[in-house]
């Protein structure tokens, strides 16, 4: 379905875990997106970004604004498929089929302890390669470079979200990769560096009111909400 021209992919966790897989065994290069409701209205404003989108291998629903917008609009999907957890299904995945797992992203140190963590949480585990890089285009064959000698099966990817997506549009190539996927804030809190909101607000739809609490300069991006919102009311009415 499309919600505010984008498309999303109506597909539960098991089901992207599945895909990735096949991703990896046909070879790349292939582009997961977890689009929130943030991404709606940057790719309205940003054809760019609405293109590298449309080019995605899939899109997932990340946000509980996605399936109330989808709700609305009369295509409910199943679940919401996010990056914070994914990442860790992902990592058990790489684990059991012998995946090689690239990290880059996050503040510097931050990819490392990630590392870490999941390696000791899934035993055989390969990530072969773990770094903050830089989202600037002045870096980005040297970072490239770096994934593909190190043979990276599957890329997770934690910069800003419109310049993650779009880093991993230009550069999966150049990688050597079969996949890439953003995860935002991911890494963070595999890392502890930011703690993730109370199950019981997530479960409400609530982790965007956690993290404006938590970090009160994100209020602008927010604003993106309430937008959303009503192009979507305003979408459902003219079905």
């Amino acid at each position: 379905m499309r919600i505010l021209g984008v498309r999303i992919d109506d597909v539960d966790m098991d089901e992207m875990l599945a895909a990735l897989a096949r991703f990896v065994d046909q070879g790349g290069p292939h582009q997961i997106s977890t689009v929130n409701t943030e991404f709606l209205i940057a790719a309205r404003r940003d054809p760019e970004f609405a293109a590298v989108l449309s080019r995605t291998s899939l899109n997932v629903p990340d946000s509980a604004g996605v399936l109330w917008a989808a709700r609305w609009l009369g295509h409910p999907l199943r679940q919401r498929v996010t990056g914070s957890d994914g990442i860790y299904r992902v990592a058990q995945l790489c684990a059991t089929r012998g995946f090689r797992l690239y990290l880059l992203g996050a503040a510097p140190g931050v990819a490392e302890k990630v590392a870490q963590a999941i390696i000791a949480r899934y035993p055989g585990l390969s990530v072969c390669g773990a770094e903050s890089g830089s989202y600037a285009a002045v870096f980005e064959d040297e970072i490239a470079a770096r994934i593909r000698a190190a043979r990276a099966d599957v890329l997770l990817v934690a910069y800003p979200s419109v310049p993650q997506e779009k880093w991993i549009a230009r550069n999966m190539c150049k990688t050597g990769a079969a996949v890439g996927m953003g995860v935002g804030a991911a890494f963070d809190f595999v890392a502890g560096v930011q703690r993730r909101a109370p199950t019981w607000m997530q479960c409400l739809g609530l982790e965007w009111l956690y993290r404006l609490l938590g970090e009160p300069r994100r209020w602008r991006r927010m604003l993106a909400l309430p937008q959303a919102a009503w192009l979507v009311f305003i979408q459902g009415l003219r079905r």
